[in-house]
C-alpha cells in the first residue's frame, strides 16, 4: 500500500477540517452574532478548500477525504478492502488533527467536545440527500471532463451548506472531527452516530442508483 496515497488522504482531510472549522471560528468572531454571515463565510471557505485539495491531491490518492466516498468506490470494486480501510483510518485521524490545528491557530483549548445540537428527522434526511448529492456530483463529474470534478464538488458543497438544513456534513470523517470542536462548526458527539448512519444510507442509495444513471 502506497504511503504517498495515505499521506495525501490524511493531509487533505486535515486541510478540509482546517477550512471548515477555521472559517467557522473566524466567521463567527467577525459576524457579530449574524449567523447568516458566519455561514456564508464558512461555506465559501470550505468550497475553496475543497477545490485546492482535490486539484492538488487528486492525482495522488483520488482525493476521497471522505469515508462515504471511499465506501462508494469500494462498492464499485475500484479499490480493495485493505486500501478502503486504510483510507478511512487516515481520513478520521487527519480530520481530528486538522481540528486541533485550528484550535492552536485561534488560541483555543486543543481538546474540546461540542455542545451544538444537530438532530431530528429534518437534519437526518438532509444528510441522506447531501451525501447522495455529493456522490451524484462526483460520479457524474467523472463521466464529464475529469478536470471539472474539483470545481463541481466545491460548488456543490458551497451550495449545499445553504440548501440543506444540516449544512451538508456528508462526510463521516468530518462529522467525527467536528464533534471535537465546541465552535461554530461543531456537532454534539451524541448526535454523530445518527448523522453517520444517514450518510451511509445516502451512500447505499447512490451505489444502487448512480451506476444505472452513469453507464459507460
Amino acid at each position: 500500500m502506497s504511503v504517498q496515497k495515505l499521506c495525501a488522504e490524511g493531509i487533505g482531510t486535515a486541510f478540509l477540517l482546517i477550512g471548515v472549522v477555521g472559517s467557522g471560528i473566524m466567521g463567527a468572531a467577525l459576524a457579530d452574532g449574524n449567523n447568516a454571515i458566519a455561514l456564508l463565510a464558512n461555506a465559501i471557505a470550505t468550497g475553496c478548500t475543497l477545490y485546492f485539495i482535490i486539484t492538488i491531491l487528486g492525482p495522488i490518492s483520488g482525493a476521497h477525504f471522505n469515508p462515504a466516498v471511499t465506501l462508494a468506490f469500494f462498492l464499485r470494486r475500484e479499490i480493495t478492502p485493505g486500501i478502503a480501510t486504510a483510507y478511512v483510518a487516515v481520513q478520521i485521524i487527519g480530520g481530528i488533527l486538522g481540528v486541533w490545528a485550528c484550535h492552536i491557530m485561534f488560541d483555543l483549548d486543543i481538546l474540546q467536545f461540542s455542545n451544538t445540537d444537530r438532530t431530528g428527522v429534518s437534519q437526518w434526511f438532509s444528510e441522506i440527500l447531501a451525501t447522495f448529492g455529493l456522490l451524484f456530483v462526483i460520479f457524474g463529474g467523472i463521466h464529464s471532463p475529469r478536470e471539472a470534478v474539483p470545481t463541481l464538488v466545491a460548488l456543490y458543497i458551497t451550495g449545499a451548506y445553504w440548501f440543506t438544513s444540516s449544512t451538508s456534513f456528508a462526510n463521516p470523517a468530518v462529522t467525527i472531527a467536528r464533534g471535537f470542536s465546541d465552535t461554530f462548526a461543531g456537532i454534539n458527539p451524541g448526535h454523530i452516530p445518527m448523522f453517520i448512519l444517514m450518510q451511509l444510507i445516502g451512500t447505499g442509495l447512490a451505489a444502487l442508483i448512480l451506476p444505472r444513471l452513469f453507464r459507460n
